[in-house]
This record gives C-alpha cells, structure tokens and sequence, in this order.
C-alpha cells in the first residue's frame, strides 16, 4: 500500500468515524428531547374577586350581619349552596366566592372572616386548587396557614373542614383529592377545635364513582338532591360544635 493509500485510507476512516458519532447524537435527540423543568403553578391573582369582595362590604353596610352566625366560607360549593335555609334556625353568613382557591380566602381573609364574631367556621375549598395543580402538601399548607389566621383572634371558635368532593368532571383529579383529604383530616385531628367532615363519601354509589343525580349537568356543581345529603351530613356536627363549649380531646 504506498503512502498515499494510507493517508487516503485514514482519512476516510476518520470520516466515516465522526459520521457515525453524529448519527448517534441526531438519533438520541430526537428519541430523547430534553424535558422542560417542572415549574410549580402561578398562584392565580385575588384582583378577580376584587367586585365580590366589594358585594360584601356593601351588603353589610346595608345589613347588620347576624351575631353568634355560623359562617360559610370557600368556592362555589358555597355560594351555591342556599346555607340559610339548609341550617335554620340557626343563623348563617354565607361569604363564599366561585372559583376561588384556599390562597384567595387567605388573601381575603380581613374582608370575609375579620368583620364577623362567629359561632362557628365551615370552609369548602380545594376543589380548584388540586385541578389547577397545586399537590395535597400545598393545600394542606394553606389550610394551615387559615387556621393560624383564625387563631390570631379567636383561640376557640369552631372551624369545620369540608372534604373536597369527587366529580366525574375531575375524576382524573380524584387520587391527589383524596390525599389531600387525607393530609386536612389529619390536621384537624391534632388541631384543638378544628373538624374535619366527610362530604365526600356520601356523593358516591356503589360503584365508586360519583352519583349522577346528585350533581348537575355540568357534573361538577351539585345538584339540589346532592346539597340535601350535604346538609344532612354537616347539619348534626354543626349543632354540636356550636352549642357550646367543646370537651377537651380525648375527653369521654
């Protein structure tokens, strides 16, 4: 082989080398395209309540709020939920507002929660929250912070957690739902005066799967058949906790 033919030979070897490289790099980005950091949601801006937070301070202007009430806060669960004549006799505020999530409450909190002296406290939210992505932990952690809220100014009040509710709408959220009910009912188990009810159980069959005609057609918002079993799952633990005095945890 004379010296040309080798140089020739090496060259295309070389060649052949760097294409083969460069084939398997193309082939492995376009099998494995880089994946986008995982970016925590944007905490939606309160400001798009701002016109039904404005509602309720005018309302009051024009109404004295009743005293010792029992007051419902949260999404709209709440706002559809007609709390005055579910729970008569006794006195209700409803301050709840449509979409909100548990940071939008936090946020609102000097504005539907501060003005009143209430008997007791009953708090829907996480139904938004978990289908806009927030994880169980984080809810949890903005119930907690709400609960710290409340305390700031009354040491003994009541506070009611509602479970969030299973729809065929969010079904896909559901697991991540039922953690987060997990994570609230345990706060509440060691939290002096904070209750945690089960709203969520009685709106499924047999099947487990959420009951048709206990939702609307939207299957999402409850039907007036679907607040009639909320009403009477919440009614008896209403009449209990704001009675009086609660007994010390652990006490018979």
């Amino acid at each position: 082989m004379t010296a040309h033919s080798i140089v020739n030979w090496r060259w295309r070897g070389g060649c052949a080398s760097a294409l083969l490289l460069a084939t398997i790099a193309l082939t492995a980005a376009f099998r494995d395209p880089p994946q986008p950091a995982a970016t925590r949601p944007a905490t939606p801006d309160p400001q798009r309540f701002a016109r039904d937070i404005d509602a309720f301070a005018a309302y009051d202007r024009r109404n004295t709020p009743p005293a010792g009430a029992v007051l419902f806060v949260g999404s709209s669960s709440i706002v559809g939920w007609n709390t005055r004549e579910a729970f008569d006799p006794l006195p209700v505020i409803n301050r709840g507002f449509g979409g909100s999530h548990m940071s939008d409450l936090n946020h609102y909190f000097d504005q539907v929660v501060r003005p009143y002296r209430p008997r007791a406290i009953v708090v829907y939210e996480g139904d938004n929250d978990i289908a806009d992505g927030r994880s169980p932990e984080e809810f949890r952690d903005s119930v907690a912070a709400f609960v710290r809220r409340v305390r700031e100014r009354d040491a003994d009040v009541p506070i009611v957690l509602l479970s969030i509710k299973p729809s065929e709408s969010r079904w896909q959220h559901w697991p991540a739902m039922q953690a987060a009910n997990a994570l609230v009912q345990r706060l509440a188990e060691e939290t002096p005066h904070v209750h945690f009810v089960d709203v969520a159980t009685p709106l499924l069959g047999e099947d487990g799967r959420p009951r048709g005609e206990l939702f609307q057609a939207d299957r999402l918002h409850l039907s007036r058949e679907g607040y009639a079993v909320w009403t009477r799952t919440l009614r008896p633990v209403l009449e209990r906790v704001s009675a009086g005095p609660e007994p010390a945890r652990g006490a018979p």
